[in-house]
């Protein structure tokens, strides 16, 4: 468990952890595909159907949905010091995603103006796991964002035990801006928010985290309406040198290998004493966890400590692997921060651990896993926003560009695109 490796090793250390998302899911796959054909053509029936079969209460168009009333017996079943949390992590997710607004811009030149529209998404759909855990984090962490876009219609799915929403959960929505909290889970609300139904709108846009049977429903729906992602097993990657405090790299390492067996937990150090010191820790600190079977298996799995040669090489590591999230434990952790390049989220120094940006700093914690950071981004205003592009050309303008547009269109042998252009200066 725990091998230290060097630095020449991280290609084959990432091939590994992209077999990851090399599971065969070809069951998986056709369940959903039935659930998804099956909403889409019957509507609520099918949903209230497979709501029955899986969640086990009747539902209908009169009790699908959260009602005030028990909205209100939620707030009261919810613990006040974590509903007053709740209140001041949503608070600081909704200052910092506010700072992600864009603003519409245009380039005026003589009679002829061209410009960008930055327009929300009309309607939001947001899967909450259900079950015996609630997470009002992830909770908090869709809903804010869409509306700090300007989203005015954001709605809520949860699977409903019983016909009973975890009241965390309800409360969560309501201190986060949602504005319907739908009792339905798995495929089926999926396919639900994808092509609507009798009781539920289509949306525009789905987003939130979900077992292999909500992810492959997200994934096939994609082009009936937009996804956030296709969210992989949780992963941390920590850079540390000497200065680093062994015990607090061990707790951060041991707070991802706990979400599973597939979280992938890496430290990259330039001092094999280091390397040796943090290994004992984990071992000793994994001992003392109520899931201490799961975490052993994941460190077992993909617990690896990578030994490098200077910080630069760490950096380099890092980049590489591109990480879900990246710990940088040094003296100096601002000076790494130039050189990265490819991470969800950055957490610098030793008391900006990996759960702070989970919880209550305000950043999001929806993040990209499995090397996806070399190419996408954390949830964001973005993600509940499209952008339309405004042309003006004024009849002077026009005139003097027409030919040119009407020459590029024969070129390409589109004729009628050349006299849409030519027509108005007929004669």
């Amino acid at each position: 468990m725990l091998p230290i490796l060097s630095a020449k090793e991280t290609d084959s250390i990432k091939r590994r952890l992209l077999e990851r998302a090399n599971t065969d899911y070809s069951e998986q796959q056709k369940i959903v595909d039935a659930v998804l054909e099956d909403v889409r053509k019957t509507g609520d029936r099918a949903l209230f159907s497979y709501i029955a079969r899986f969640d086990g209460f009747e539902a209908s168009a009169d009790n699908l949905m959260v009602t005030e009333e028990e909205t209100d017996e939620a707030f009261g079943a919810v613990d006040p010091v974590l509903l007053e949390v709740m209140k001041e992590a949503a608070a600081n997710i909704e200052e910092f995603h506010n700072h992600q607004k864009r603003e519409n811009w245009f380039i005026e030149k003589g009679g002829k103006y061209l410009g960008q529209l930055y327009l929300p998404v009309e309607y939001a759909g947001v899967y909450v796991p259900g079950g015996k855990a609630a997470y009002p984090s992830s909770v908090l962490m869709n809903i804010i964002p869409a509306k700090c876009a300007g989203v005015t219609n954001i709605f809520v799915a949860t699977p409903a035990q019983g016909g009973k929403v975890n009241p965390a959960t309800i409360a969560a929505a309501k201190i986060a801006g949602a504005h319907k909290i739908y009792k339905m889970g798995g495929a089926q609300a999926i396919a639900a928010f994808a092509y609507g139904t009798e009781s539920v709108p289509r949306v525009d846009k789905i987003t939130g985290p979900g077992n292999i049977f909500v992810a492959l429903a997200k994934k096939s729906v994609y082009g009936q309406a937009g996804i956030d992602m296709i969210a992989g097993p949780s992963e941390v990657l920590v850079i540390a040198d000497d200065s680093a405090n062994e015990r607090f790299i061990a707790a951060d390492f041991l707070s991802q290998a706990e979400h599973d067996e597939l979280a992938a937990c890496m430290l990259v150090t330039v001092s094999r004493k280091k390397a040796e010191a943090v290994r004992a820790e984990i071992i000793r600190q994994a001992e003392l966890l109520p899931k201490k079977d799961i975490v052993l298996k994941s460190l077992e799995n993909y617990g690896t400590i990578i030994v490098a040669e200077t910080l630069d090489e760490a950096v380099e590591t890092a980049n590489r692997i591109a990480p879900e999230h990246l710990e940088i434990c040094t003296e100096d952790p601002e000076a790494l921060l130039p050189g990265i390049r490819n991470a969800g989220s950055i957490f610098l120094g030793e008391y900006s651990p990996e759960p702070l940006g989970d919880y209550f700093a305000g950043t999001n914690h929806v993040l990209p896993t499995n090397g996806t950071a070399r190419f996408s981004s954390p949830l964001n205003v973005d993600d509940f926003q499209k952008k339309s592009s405004v042309i003006y050309y004024s009849r002077e303008e026009f005139e003097k560009v027409f030919r040119k547009v009407a020459a590029f269109a024969q070129a390409e042998g589109l004729d009628a695109h050349a006299r849409s252009a030519a027509i108005r200066f007929e004669g």
